[in-house]
Protein backbone atom coordinates (compact mmCIF):
# COMPACT_ATOMS: atom_id res chain seq x y z
CA UNK A 1 0.00 0.00 0.00
CA UNK A 2 1.48 3.58 -0.93
CA UNK A 3 2.82 5.53 1.80
CA UNK A 4 0.16 8.77 1.94
CA UNK A 5 2.51 11.44 1.03
CA UNK A 6 -0.04 14.39 -0.47
CA UNK A 7 -1.00 16.80 1.66
CA UNK A 8 -3.64 15.34 4.42
CA UNK A 9 -6.91 15.35 2.84
CA UNK A 10 -8.73 16.92 5.88
CA UNK A 11 -6.34 19.88 6.51
CA UNK A 12 -8.05 21.34 3.42
CA UNK A 13 -11.25 21.00 5.42
CA UNK A 14 -10.85 24.51 6.92
CA UNK A 15 -13.56 27.02 6.63
CA UNK A 16 -12.35 30.72 6.82
CA UNK A 17 -15.47 31.64 8.50
CA UNK A 18 -16.56 32.41 12.06
CA UNK A 19 -17.95 29.55 14.36
CA UNK A 20 -21.14 30.02 15.81
CA UNK A 21 -21.54 28.88 19.26
CA UNK A 22 -22.39 25.29 20.36
CA UNK A 23 -25.06 26.83 22.43
CA UNK A 24 -26.69 26.12 18.30
CA UNK A 25 -25.22 22.92 18.53
CA UNK A 26 -25.98 20.75 21.94
CA UNK A 27 -28.31 23.68 23.35
CA UNK A 28 -29.62 24.84 21.25
CA UNK A 29 -13.85 -26.76 5.03
CA UNK A 30 -11.73 -24.89 7.34
CA UNK A 31 -13.77 -21.53 6.75
CA UNK A 32 -16.53 -22.94 9.06
CA UNK A 33 -13.94 -24.13 11.58
CA UNK A 34 -11.83 -20.72 11.45
CA UNK A 35 -15.35 -18.68 11.64
CA UNK A 36 -16.48 -21.13 14.99
CA UNK A 37 -13.40 -20.77 16.58
CA UNK A 38 -13.35 -17.18 16.14
CA UNK A 39 -16.81 -16.83 18.72
CA UNK A 40 -14.51 -17.20 21.06
CA UNK A 41 -12.15 -13.98 20.52
CA UNK A 42 -14.61 -11.28 19.83
CA UNK A 43 -13.74 -9.56 23.41
CA UNK A 44 -10.30 -9.90 22.69
CA UNK A 45 -8.68 -6.45 24.33
CA UNK A 46 -5.75 -4.81 22.73
CA UNK A 47 -2.32 -5.45 24.63
CA UNK A 48 -2.76 -4.14 28.60
CA UNK A 49 0.04 -2.82 30.57
CA UNK A 50 2.22 -5.13 33.01
CA UNK A 51 0.20 -3.30 35.76
CA UNK A 52 -3.33 -4.46 34.56
CA UNK A 53 -4.49 -1.11 33.66
CA UNK A 54 -5.60 -0.07 30.05
CA UNK A 55 -2.93 2.12 29.10
CA UNK A 56 -4.56 3.39 26.12
CA UNK A 57 -6.10 7.15 25.98
CA UNK A 58 -8.95 6.36 23.38
CA UNK A 59 -10.45 3.85 21.14
CA UNK A 60 -11.14 5.55 17.50
CA UNK A 61 -14.47 5.32 16.09
CA UNK A 62 -14.27 6.70 12.83
CA UNK A 63 -10.79 6.37 11.25
CA UNK A 64 -10.15 6.32 7.46
CA UNK A 65 -7.31 3.99 6.08
CA UNK A 66 -7.62 5.16 2.39
CA UNK A 67 -8.26 8.77 1.03
CA UNK A 68 -10.46 10.22 -2.32
CA UNK A 69 -8.14 8.34 -4.91
CA UNK A 70 -7.44 4.92 -2.23
CA UNK A 71 -3.66 5.67 -1.26
CA UNK A 72 -3.36 5.68 2.12
CA UNK A 73 -0.66 4.66 5.12
CA UNK A 74 0.50 0.85 5.59
CA UNK A 75 -1.48 -0.87 8.10
CA UNK A 76 1.87 -1.56 9.65
CA UNK A 77 3.05 1.69 9.86
CA UNK A 78 -0.49 2.97 11.13
CA UNK A 79 0.44 0.71 14.06
CA UNK A 80 3.28 2.56 14.94
CA UNK A 81 1.09 5.74 14.74
CA UNK A 82 -1.34 4.17 16.73
CA UNK A 83 1.94 3.70 19.33
CA UNK A 84 0.20 3.01 23.27
CA UNK A 85 -2.38 6.01 22.22
CA UNK A 86 -4.98 4.35 20.38
CA UNK A 87 -6.03 0.97 21.70
CA UNK A 88 -8.84 -0.21 18.94
CA UNK A 89 -9.66 1.25 15.37
CA UNK A 90 -12.95 1.12 13.33
CA UNK A 91 -10.69 0.77 10.31
CA UNK A 92 -12.38 1.56 6.66
CA UNK A 93 -11.44 2.93 3.93
CA UNK A 94 -13.23 5.58 1.44
CA UNK A 95 -16.36 4.08 -0.57
CA UNK A 96 -16.08 6.93 -3.23
CA UNK A 97 -13.19 7.33 -5.68
CA UNK A 98 -12.25 10.89 -7.31
CA UNK A 99 -12.44 10.65 -11.27
CA UNK A 100 -9.56 11.98 -12.73
CA UNK A 101 -10.94 13.09 -15.85
CA UNK A 102 -7.58 15.25 -18.47
CA UNK A 103 -10.71 17.16 -19.85
CA UNK A 104 -11.43 18.50 -16.77
CA UNK A 105 -8.15 18.58 -14.84
CA UNK A 106 -5.76 17.98 -17.59
CA UNK A 107 -2.46 16.74 -15.45
CA UNK A 108 -3.15 17.74 -12.20
CA UNK A 109 -4.53 14.39 -10.50
CA UNK A 110 -7.21 15.50 -8.03
CA UNK A 111 -6.95 13.88 -4.67
CA UNK A 112 -9.94 15.36 -2.81
CA UNK A 113 -13.63 15.95 -3.92
CA UNK A 114 -13.10 19.94 -3.12
CA UNK A 115 -9.83 19.40 -5.81
CA UNK A 116 -12.00 19.27 -9.07
CA UNK A 117 -15.13 19.40 -10.94
CA UNK A 118 -14.74 15.79 -11.69
CA UNK A 119 -17.69 13.52 -10.20
CA UNK A 120 -17.12 10.27 -7.55
CA UNK A 121 -17.92 6.94 -8.02
CA UNK A 122 -18.34 4.16 -5.68
CA UNK A 123 -15.17 2.19 -5.51
CA UNK A 124 -15.97 -1.43 -3.97
CA UNK A 125 -12.50 -3.13 -4.42
CA UNK A 126 -11.81 -0.86 -1.07
CA UNK A 127 -13.69 -3.67 1.21
CA UNK A 128 -10.88 -6.03 -0.34
CA UNK A 129 -7.98 -3.66 0.28
CA UNK A 130 -9.29 -3.27 3.59
CA UNK A 131 -9.72 -6.48 4.39
CA UNK A 132 -6.13 -7.90 3.17
CA UNK A 133 -4.40 -4.64 4.91
CA UNK A 134 -6.28 -6.55 8.07
CA UNK A 135 -4.96 -10.27 7.28
CA UNK A 136 -1.87 -9.11 7.48
CA UNK A 137 -1.26 -8.55 10.34
CA UNK A 138 -0.70 -11.23 14.12
CA UNK A 139 -4.09 -12.38 15.90
CA UNK A 140 -3.20 -9.71 18.70
CA UNK A 141 -2.58 -6.74 16.27
CA UNK A 142 -5.50 -7.88 14.57
CA UNK A 143 -7.85 -7.75 17.99
CA UNK A 144 -7.03 -3.69 17.99
CA UNK A 145 -8.86 -3.46 14.71
CA UNK A 146 -12.48 -3.36 13.69
CA UNK A 147 -12.62 -3.45 9.86
CA UNK A 148 -15.94 -1.76 8.56
CA UNK A 149 -17.91 -2.78 4.79
CA UNK A 150 -18.12 0.77 3.18
CA UNK A 151 -17.83 -0.18 -0.90
CA UNK A 152 -21.26 -0.09 -1.66
CA UNK A 153 -24.00 2.13 -3.79
CA UNK A 154 -26.76 2.50 -0.99
CA UNK A 155 -29.35 3.49 -3.67
CA UNK A 156 -29.11 -0.25 -5.40
CA UNK A 157 -30.86 -2.84 -3.99
CA UNK A 158 -28.11 -4.71 -4.20
CA UNK A 159 -26.12 -3.11 -2.13
CA UNK A 160 -27.19 -5.42 0.56
CA UNK A 161 -25.98 -8.40 -1.33
CA UNK A 162 -22.43 -6.97 -1.92
CA UNK A 163 -22.17 -6.96 2.08
CA UNK A 164 -23.05 -10.68 2.06
CA UNK A 165 -20.63 -11.25 -0.58
CA UNK A 166 -17.60 -9.52 1.11
CA UNK A 167 -18.69 -11.49 4.68
CA UNK A 168 -18.05 -15.06 2.67
CA UNK A 169 -15.29 -13.86 1.00
CA UNK A 170 -13.87 -12.27 4.29
CA UNK A 171 -14.72 -14.41 7.56
CA UNK A 172 -13.30 -13.27 10.27
CA UNK A 173 -12.92 -9.61 9.12
CA UNK A 174 -15.41 -7.18 9.25
CA UNK A 175 -17.49 -6.34 11.91
CA UNK A 176 -19.84 -2.98 10.79
CA UNK A 177 -20.35 -1.15 7.65
CA UNK A 178 -19.51 2.43 7.14
CA UNK A 179 -18.69 5.20 6.89
CA UNK A 180 -20.91 5.79 4.44
CA UNK A 181 -22.68 8.77 3.14
CA UNK A 182 -25.94 9.55 2.55
CA UNK A 183 -26.81 13.86 2.41
CA UNK A 184 -23.40 14.96 3.01
CA UNK A 185 -22.35 19.05 1.73
CA UNK A 186 -20.95 18.77 -1.51
CA UNK A 187 -20.39 15.21 -1.97
CA UNK A 188 -24.17 14.31 -2.97
CA UNK A 189 -24.55 15.78 -5.85
CA UNK A 190 -21.21 14.66 -7.19
CA UNK A 191 -21.49 11.20 -7.01
CA UNK A 192 -22.43 9.66 -10.53
CA UNK A 193 -25.89 7.81 -10.69
CA UNK A 194 -28.99 8.61 -8.35
CA UNK A 195 -28.56 10.53 -5.07
CA UNK A 196 -28.92 8.44 -2.33
CA UNK A 197 -32.14 9.36 0.01
CA UNK A 198 -32.98 8.24 3.59
CA UNK A 199 -36.32 7.32 2.28
CA UNK A 200 -34.60 4.59 -0.50
CA UNK A 201 -36.14 0.84 0.02
CA UNK A 202 -32.72 0.04 -1.31
CA UNK A 203 -31.33 1.91 2.40
CA UNK A 204 -34.02 -0.17 4.25
CA UNK A 205 -32.62 -3.49 2.68
CA UNK A 206 -29.25 -3.28 3.21
CA UNK A 207 -30.20 -2.10 7.35
CA UNK A 208 -32.21 -5.08 7.52
CA UNK A 209 -29.47 -7.46 6.48
CA UNK A 210 -27.02 -4.87 8.58
CA UNK A 211 -29.50 -5.88 11.42
CA UNK A 212 -29.84 -9.73 10.62
CA UNK A 213 -26.08 -10.47 10.94
CA UNK A 214 -25.38 -8.03 14.02
CA UNK A 215 -23.61 -5.24 11.93
CA UNK A 216 -22.79 -1.88 13.35
CA UNK A 217 -23.74 0.82 11.12
CA UNK A 218 -21.75 3.92 10.66
CA UNK A 219 -23.99 6.39 9.25
CA UNK A 220 -22.90 10.00 8.03
CA UNK A 221 -25.78 12.25 7.14
CA UNK A 222 -25.98 15.81 7.65
CA UNK A 223 -29.13 17.39 9.98
CA UNK A 224 -29.55 20.37 7.05
CA UNK A 225 -29.04 21.24 3.81
CA UNK A 226 -25.70 23.97 2.94
CA UNK A 227 -26.51 27.66 3.48
CA UNK A 228 -29.65 26.87 5.08
CA UNK A 229 -32.27 29.73 5.46
CA UNK A 230 -32.06 30.93 9.74
CA UNK A 231 -35.36 29.37 11.59
CA UNK A 232 -35.75 26.53 8.82
CA UNK A 233 -36.78 23.39 9.95
CA UNK A 234 -33.52 21.38 9.53
CA UNK A 235 -34.10 19.47 6.13
CA UNK A 236 -33.08 16.15 7.52
CA UNK A 237 -33.69 16.01 10.88
CA UNK A 238 -36.98 14.37 10.78
CA UNK A 239 -36.28 11.83 8.01
CA UNK A 240 -33.37 10.61 10.40
CA UNK A 241 -35.50 9.69 13.13
CA UNK A 242 -37.84 8.06 11.11
CA UNK A 243 -35.20 5.84 9.42
CA UNK A 244 -33.99 5.07 12.90
CA UNK A 245 -37.40 4.48 13.91
CA UNK A 246 -38.24 1.61 10.89
CA UNK A 247 -35.09 -0.57 12.33
CA UNK A 248 -35.26 -0.45 15.67
CA UNK A 249 -33.07 -3.06 16.10
CA UNK A 250 -29.78 -2.12 14.02
CA UNK A 251 -27.01 -0.34 15.89
CA UNK A 252 -26.54 3.26 14.96
CA UNK A 253 -23.53 5.49 15.38
CA UNK A 254 -24.48 9.47 13.76
CA UNK A 255 -21.41 9.76 12.34
CA UNK A 256 -20.51 14.14 13.77
CA UNK A 257 -23.73 14.76 15.32
CA UNK A 258 -24.92 15.60 12.02
CA UNK A 259 -23.07 18.49 11.63
CA UNK A 260 -20.42 19.04 8.69
CA UNK A 261 -17.97 21.72 7.62
CA UNK A 262 -20.64 24.37 6.65
CA UNK A 263 -23.56 22.59 8.14
CA UNK A 264 -23.06 24.75 10.80
CA UNK A 265 -24.97 23.29 14.53
CA UNK A 266 -28.43 24.08 14.06
CA UNK A 267 -30.43 25.82 16.82
CA UNK A 268 -32.81 22.60 17.37
CA UNK A 269 -29.43 20.39 17.64
CA UNK A 270 -29.40 19.92 21.18
CA UNK A 271 -33.46 19.41 21.17
CA UNK A 272 -32.67 16.73 18.12
CA UNK A 273 -29.98 14.46 20.09
CA UNK A 274 -31.82 14.60 23.29
CA UNK A 275 -35.03 13.68 21.78
CA UNK A 276 -33.88 10.80 20.20
CA UNK A 277 -31.73 9.67 23.37
CA UNK A 278 -34.99 10.07 25.75
CA UNK A 279 -37.10 7.97 23.07
CA UNK A 280 -36.86 4.64 24.46
CA UNK A 281 -37.74 3.23 20.98
CA UNK A 282 -34.06 4.45 19.89
CA UNK A 283 -31.58 2.93 22.59
CA UNK A 284 -30.06 1.81 19.45
CA UNK A 285 -28.75 5.40 18.04
CA UNK A 286 -25.51 6.43 19.13
CA UNK A 287 -23.29 9.71 17.99
CA UNK A 288 -19.47 10.06 17.67
CA UNK A 289 -17.77 13.37 18.33
CA UNK A 290 -15.42 12.77 15.40
CA UNK A 291 -13.65 15.66 13.26
CA UNK A 292 -11.72 18.56 14.36
CA UNK A 293 -14.42 20.33 12.26
CA UNK A 294 -17.34 19.00 15.10
CA UNK A 295 -14.34 19.61 17.29
CA UNK A 296 -14.07 22.88 16.87
CA UNK A 297 -17.63 23.75 17.68
CA UNK A 298 -17.32 22.32 20.86
CA UNK A 299 -15.02 24.05 21.82
CA UNK A 300 -15.49 27.59 20.59
CA UNK A 301 -16.41 29.53 23.53
CA UNK A 302 -16.90 28.50 27.55
CA UNK A 303 -20.30 28.57 26.58
CA UNK A 304 -20.58 26.11 23.90
CA UNK A 305 -17.90 23.65 25.68
CA UNK A 306 -19.78 24.05 28.94
CA UNK A 307 -23.30 22.89 27.02
CA UNK A 308 -21.44 19.93 24.94
CA UNK A 309 -20.21 18.80 28.40
CA UNK A 310 -23.69 19.04 30.26
CA UNK A 311 -25.17 17.02 27.32
CA UNK A 312 -22.84 13.91 27.20
CA UNK A 313 -22.44 13.99 31.39
CA UNK A 314 -26.42 13.30 30.86
CA UNK A 315 -26.04 10.56 28.42
CA UNK A 316 -22.66 9.04 29.13
CA UNK A 317 -23.45 5.61 27.02
CA UNK A 318 -24.43 7.36 23.95
CA UNK A 319 -21.34 9.53 22.59
CA UNK A 320 -17.83 7.99 21.80
CA UNK A 321 -14.67 9.59 20.51
CA UNK A 322 -13.63 9.31 16.97
CA UNK A 323 -10.85 10.95 14.71
CA UNK A 324 -12.01 10.66 11.32
CA UNK A 325 -7.89 11.16 10.30
CA UNK A 326 -7.34 9.89 7.23
CA UNK A 327 -4.60 7.63 7.07
CA UNK A 328 -1.76 10.41 8.80
CA UNK A 329 1.51 10.15 8.24
CA UNK A 330 2.25 11.46 11.85
CA UNK A 331 1.04 10.52 15.46
CA UNK A 332 0.71 14.05 16.14
CA UNK A 333 -1.52 14.43 13.41
CA UNK A 334 -3.26 11.58 14.38
CA UNK A 335 -3.48 12.88 17.46
CA UNK A 336 -5.05 16.28 16.62
CA UNK A 337 -8.59 15.45 17.13
CA UNK A 338 -7.82 14.03 20.57
CA UNK A 339 -5.92 17.07 21.70
CA UNK A 340 -7.92 19.37 20.41
CA UNK A 341 -10.92 18.36 22.70
CA UNK A 342 -8.63 18.62 25.61
CA UNK A 343 -11.24 21.15 27.35
CA UNK A 344 -13.48 18.90 27.39
CA UNK A 345 -12.13 16.14 28.40
CA UNK A 346 -11.08 18.24 31.69
CA UNK A 347 -15.13 19.36 31.76
CA UNK A 348 -16.42 15.54 32.07
CA UNK A 349 -15.87 13.39 35.17
CA UNK A 350 -13.60 10.49 34.78
CA UNK A 351 -16.24 8.08 34.74
CA UNK A 352 -18.13 9.58 31.71
CA UNK A 353 -14.94 10.82 30.14
CA UNK A 354 -13.59 7.15 30.23
CA UNK A 355 -17.22 6.24 28.90
CA UNK A 356 -17.01 8.29 26.01
CA UNK A 357 -13.37 7.70 24.83
CA UNK A 358 -13.23 4.11 25.49
CA UNK A 359 -16.16 1.96 27.20
CA UNK A 360 -18.94 2.73 24.70
CA UNK A 361 -16.53 1.66 21.78
CA UNK A 362 -15.87 -1.84 23.47
CA UNK A 363 -19.53 -2.25 24.38
CA UNK A 364 -20.72 -1.39 21.06
CA UNK A 365 -18.10 -3.48 18.81
CA UNK A 366 -17.25 -6.53 21.23
CA UNK A 367 -20.99 -7.17 21.17
CA UNK A 368 -21.25 -6.32 17.47
CA UNK A 369 -18.13 -9.04 16.78
CA UNK A 370 -19.81 -11.63 19.09
CA UNK A 371 -22.81 -11.49 16.72
CA UNK A 372 -20.99 -11.68 13.38
CA UNK A 373 -19.02 -13.93 13.83
CA UNK A 374 -22.11 -16.28 15.41
CA UNK A 375 -24.17 -15.60 12.02
CA UNK A 376 -20.53 -16.20 9.78
CA UNK A 377 -20.24 -19.54 11.80
CA UNK A 378 -24.12 -20.15 11.22
CA UNK A 379 -24.12 -19.25 7.14
CA UNK A 380 -20.53 -19.72 5.84
CA UNK A 381 -20.08 -22.97 4.47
Amino acid sequence: MKNYSRKDAKAQRKPQRRVTVLFAFFFAPLRLCVSTLLLILPLALPAIAQNGKDPYLFNDSHFHLTNYIQEGIDIHDFLKVMGNKAGRVALFGIPLQQQWSYRVDENRGPTYYLNSDAPLYYYSFTDAWIATAYKSLSKEEQARFDPMITGFNPTDMYAADHIRRVLTAFPGVFTGIGEFSIHKEFVSAKIAGEVASLQDPALDRLLDFATEVGLVVLIHNDVDVPFAKPGAEPAYAAQMKALFKRHPNTTFIWAHIGVGRIIRPVKEQAAIVEEIISDPQLRNVNFDISWDEVAKYVVATPESLKNAAAVISRNPDRFLFGTDEVAPATQEKYLRVYNQYEPLWKLLTPEVSEKVRKQNYERIFDEARRKVRSWEATHIK
